[in-house]
């Protein structure tokens, strides 16, 4: 371990940081994974950070990761040295301070002077020492960019929040401000507009988000299985199937499309020899785009060769182009290759693979889609039957292959797994997702025997080679899973994770039977590849087509509705009117935003819908590209657009109560229901899963009502409810730990919707 320091002299400004007044903008962190919770790292020092050396009124540092703590401050021009140390600090309790070993650290105008060295901290007497890496960074940045943050740290002693995104205003808007654009200007630090969300997102272990076990709580349950764990490798399912393999590196760089001329549109290529498939398309950049995806996917034509499959799509006219969506229409033609008759039978989709591969947070995303789309879906955890029924402090001993009692316990815990989904699937159920490593084949025909005659078997294995992103998901583990929460020595879980995963990979077995999926090192999301072996069925389909599609590249997407229209101020459903006065504001202040946020994120995108409301609210944004999707118009309101809800509760009291009776299933005469709305919305949500660059959406209520539930795992039935109000932009940050979620009210609207 070590310091590392940076120093950016791009400040956009130009010049030395001493030239017209300019500072620097300096982050500290720390990173350590064996920081206890009562102990808080923090800094003091001269008076460029806090001017005093008395521990009691050192800096506190902000948790940033669960191993990363941060604290950022500005320098004035007079204040070029920077002299301090680095302390821990109990949170709670008179213990005594924890100072860092060594000299003084001394920054002089960005670059750290003498050796770069981590933080040294002697806990105890008996010569125990934490040693901590350090970051240092500096960027020089305008007074201007910096006047709001260093206000507040002069008036409140405290850090600025700003995490590397400068403003280039610190005037609040004036009331009543329009016309002339001084209204639109926004603090510096942008969590001054944050607001809380209606329900808090969650990044809590994802494996105890699972469905409860219930056989190990009922007694007699009647779909209990015979089936011995039977050393037998046959199995009844077929691998004589259809199979292909889609090579991801050659999809990303080929579906990122060209978006400033027409292009034909996105073809598939099956090759018999290799069975790969790729979509064939070319990228240059970005500009003003169409895309016309109504509900449902596109038609599939089967070209004149056999080997050839083409996707139609409606482009307007005036379209300069198809967007990245292209990507999704190719992917879609895959799953339309394997589209059979519905299939009016459950699917049970049994995960395969090594701990620490990606299963359950794969399984999670999976288990959202199709909820989503509206199949009933559980997905059960067997790590979560074990922890109940055997408790969390099994060591590595008890998943060694060795071990009678420990593989017998094992297998005990999936076969009620698997009985719990059975019987759920008896009630109703339509897809469920067995989640555990089913690394052995035995293990495997064990779970195929129980489903027989019951439910379709699908496995889904997740290989990774990549062992940076392996050591990545184990340290995830041991700080979030439950079999390590009373571990209070993180090295030591550490050791036994690692003996546990070697124990896995003594016996592990890779699938070569039945039906399967393979994700071969995808979690990146650049590249890798997807094996498909006897696949067939809408459904599979449909799971293969989101499966291609999605990665775990941290990225940010922003839902905000259009700015307030002249139809919101009179309470008018529909139309396809221009914005109100405080609409316009909002447009301005949105761009402001935006240029603050994604002010390094060169690549991100603007998607808007065909109706004037949004193109005009996204407008005044410079610098992103902007697509237009048909799928994120408004719903159809039919015959009933531009009516009051007065107006249909007089003029038609039987429509007006069957909406407020079912708002999810309701379909406006000649227009559309929420139901509706989700399907024609499945290619965007492709799409956003696809992306690896930030998308900013404009769209409206009911669209992003849609687009939120998905995000937030949130029931079918609560879509028409969820509060999604003008004038307030929802970040939703995806990521390997799942989906966060952050609101942002930039201002005031005076209608109710």
């Amino acid at each position: 371990m070590g310091t590392t320091v940076s120093r950016s002299t791009d400040s956009g400004h130009g010049g030395s940081y001493r030239e017209g007044g300019a500072q620097l903008y300096v982050s500290l962190k720390m990173e350590n994974f064996r920081i206890e919770g009562d102990l808080v790292p923090h800094v003091y020092g001269s008076v460029p950070i806090i001017g005093s050396w008395d521990p009691s009124k050192a800096l506190s540092m902000e948790r940033e990761l669960a191993s990363m703590w941060e604290l950022s401050f500005v320098v004035p021009p007079d204040h070029e040295a920077l002299d301090f140390k680095f302390l821990l600090k109990p949170k709670y309790g008179a213990t005594p301070c924890v100072v860092e070993e060594g000299p003084n650290r001394l920054l002089t105008g960005g670059l750290l002077e003498g050796d770069a060295r981590a933080a040294l901290f002697k806990l105890t007497e008996e010569e125990e020492v934490l040693e901590c890496q350090v970051f240092i960074k500096a960027d020089i940045v305008s007074p201007l960019d910096l006047a709001a943050s260093w206000r507040a740290y002069q008036e409140n002693l405290m850090p600025s929040r700003v995490r590397g995104i400068p403003d280039v205003s610190i005037n609040a808007a004036p009331d009543g401000a329009v016309e002339d654009g001084s209204g639109t200007h926004l603090e510096l630090d942008l969590e001054h507009y944050i607001i809380p969300a209606p329900s808090a997102s969650s990044t809590s272990y994802l494996a105890n988000r699972t469905e409860t076990p219930t056989a190990l709580f009922q007694i007699g349950n009647p779909w209990k299985s015979e089936v011995p764990f039977s050393n037998s490798e046959n199995s009844n399912s077929s691998i004589n199937g259809s199979s292909f393999t889609i090579d991801i590196a050659s999809y990303i760089k080929e579906s990122e499309v060209d978006q400033t001329r027409l292009v034909p549109p996105p073809t598939m290529v099956e090759s018999k020899s290799v069975g790969t498939f790729s979509s064939l398309q070319n990228k240059e950049g970005q500009k003003g785009l169409f895309v016309d995806r109504g509900v449902g996917s596109p038609r599939l034509v089967k070209s004149a060769s056999a080997n050839t499959l083409t996707t139609n799509l409606n482009l307007d006219n005036e379209a300069k182009t198809m967007p990245e969506a292209a990507g999704a229409v190719a992917a879609a033609a895959v799953a339309d290759r394997m589209h059979a008759p519905k299939e009016d039978r459950r699917l049970a989709i049994v995960l395969v693979g090594l701990p620490a591969r990606g299963k359950t947070f794969t399984a999670a995303k999976l288990t959202r889609y199709l909820r989503w789309l509206g199949h009933e879906t559980k997905h059960f955890n067997v790590g979560k039957y074990r922890r109940l029924k055997h408790g969390t402090n099994q060591s590595a001993d008890f998943f060694r292959a060795d071990n009678p009692e420990g593989m017998e316990a094992r297998d005990e815990v999936a076969a009620l797994a698997m009985e719990d989904m059975l019987a759920w699937m008896h009630d109703g159920g339509k897809v469920g997702i067995f989640d555990a490593t089913n690394s052995t084949r035995k293990r495997r025909t064990m779970l195929m025997k129980m489903a027989e005659g019951k439910c379709k078997v699908i496995f889904l294995e997740t290989i990774c080679n990549d062992e940076r992103i392996i050591e990545r998901n184990i340290r995830l583990k041991i700080q979030q899973s439950p079999d390590y929460a009373e571990e209070p020595d993180y090295e030591a879980g550490l050791r036994d994770f690692k003996e546990r995963l070697v124990n896995y990979e003594k016996v592990y077995e890779p699938v070569q039977e039945g039906s399967y999926i393979k994700m071969i090192d995808m979690v990146s999301g650049q590249g890798g590849q997807l094996q498909v072996n006897n696949i067939s069925g809408f459904l599979p389909g449909r799971i293969v087509f989101f499966l291609v599609n999605t990665h775990l590249t941290p990225r940010p997407i922003l839902l905000t509705r259009h700015g307030e229209s002249l139809h919101n101020v009179r309470g008018r459903i529909g139309g396809d009117t221009v914005l109100s006065e405080a609409g316009e504001l909002y447009s301005k202040k949105l761009a402001n935003f935006i240029e603050k946020r994604l002010k390094s994120e060169k690549t991100a995108s603007i998607w808007t819908s065909t109706l004037q409301r949004t193109i005009l609210t996204a407008s005044p944004i410079v610098g992103f590209p902007k697509i237009q999707w048909r799928a994120l118009d408004e719903i159809n309101s039919g015959v009933c657009d531009g009516m009051t809800y007065e107006e249909i509760k007089k003029n038609m009291p039987e429509e007006y109560e069957s909406r407020k009776k079912d708002k999810l299933r309701y379909r406006y005469p000649r227009g559309e229901s929420y139901l509706d709305v989700i399907q024609r919305l499945e290619p965007v949500i492709i799409e956003l899963e696809r992306q690896r660059a930030p998308v900013v959406v404009i769209s409206h209520q009911a669209v992003l009502r849609a687009l939120y539930a998905y995000f937030a795992d949130r029931p079918l039935r609560e879509v028409p409810e969820i509060e999604v109000p003008l004038h307030t932009i929802i970040e939703i940050q995806m990521g390997v730990t799942g989906v966060e979620e952050k609101r942002y009210k930039l201002m005031d609207s005076t209608v109710p919707h």
